[in-house]
């Protein structure tokens, strides 16, 4: 079935509501640049965010490290990180939609065009999440070009929460008050034991679509990584119970909920209220 999305850039409450109505985790990314929205006679269907993590030019440079020696070189290089990459921060659609085969990657494709014609980005990336089971299916079925995997750590809190560990800064004071410490910077077995909290390890995937021949050629040329169409599956999804270190447990998918928000809730609100992730993350 063919979509035919009119994209328009809209308002970042109006986004972050349909977000938070329609995604599953409703959790927003740190910076975020533009909120397009997608239409369907005048209905809002989608909802696609562009902008980057919390240190994107070490995302990207860490992926291109030849681009930092270039910038050196050539001062007529580019500079800007809007010039290089935006990143997929959300994307969701309405219910109805979501059920629908293809309309994911149409929404991707609507995406990559306005890209196209909207701004002098090199790249589009994104990321897919193994720890919440998923492994960016939508991005293979848009062509793009798969670029490994790597581990990373959330915590499992006890009303089945899922906590990034940059987030964790209260839960590390009150860690080092319960074990007698200065500071901590990880939480640690016995506090998380005590609090019902477990960690937990997962994969990330990464993902990378070339807006030109530019690119392109970067990818091929420029990077760390080694880019390709070999696209992870279900089966190599994996998840390590990493709350006792000394006895790791492959375990299954974790049953994460946002149902009863309480830890991500200064992150929820504060889009609502118009304050920037910037300084949140800071």
């Amino acid at each position: 079935m063919k979509f035919d999305f009119e994209v328009i850039e809209i308002d970042k409450t109006l986004a972050t509501n349909f977000v938070q109505k329609y995604h599953y985790s409703p959790v927003m990314p740190a910076i975020t640049k533009h909120y397009l929205g997608f239409f369907l006679s005048g209905e809002l269907k989608g909802v696609v965010t562009l902008g980057w993590g919390t240190k994107p030019r070490h995302t990207f440079n860490k992926m291109f490290p030849n681009v930092g020696i270039l910038e050196k070189k050539d001062e007529s290089f580019i500079h800007d990180i809007n010039d290089w990459y935006y990143e997929i921060g959300k994307m969701c659609l309405t219910i109805d939609l979501n059920d629908t085969k293809g309309a994911g990657s149409q929404m991707v494709s609507s995406t990559i065009k306005w890209l196209k014609n909207n701004t002098t980005c090199q790249f589009l990336y994104t990321m897919a999440d193994g720890i919440m089971g998923k492994c960016g299916f939508v991005y293979q079925a848009s062509n793009f070009y798969y670029g490994e995997q790597y581990f990373t750590s959330v915590y499992l809190m006890e009303n089945g929460e899922k906590l990034h560990p940059r987030t964790s800064k209260e839960l590390c004071k009150e860690n080092a008050e319960f074990s007698g410490k200065e500071k901590v910077f990880w939480m640690t077995t016995d506090f998380m034991k005590h609090k019902g909290i477990r960690k937990i390890n997962g994969y990330m995937f990464r993902y990378i679509y070339p807006l030109n021949k530019k690119a392109k050629k970067l990818m091929k040329n420029g990077s760390t990584l080694e880019w390709g169409k070999n696209y992870p599956k279900e089966k190599d999804l994996k998840w390590v119970d990493v709350t006792d270190v000394k006895n790791k447990e492959i375990i299954d998918q974790p049953p994460f909920t946002f149902e009863t928000a309480k830890y991500n809730l200064k992150n929820i609100n504060s889009h609502l209220k118009g304050q920037t992730l910037e300084s949140f993350y800071a």
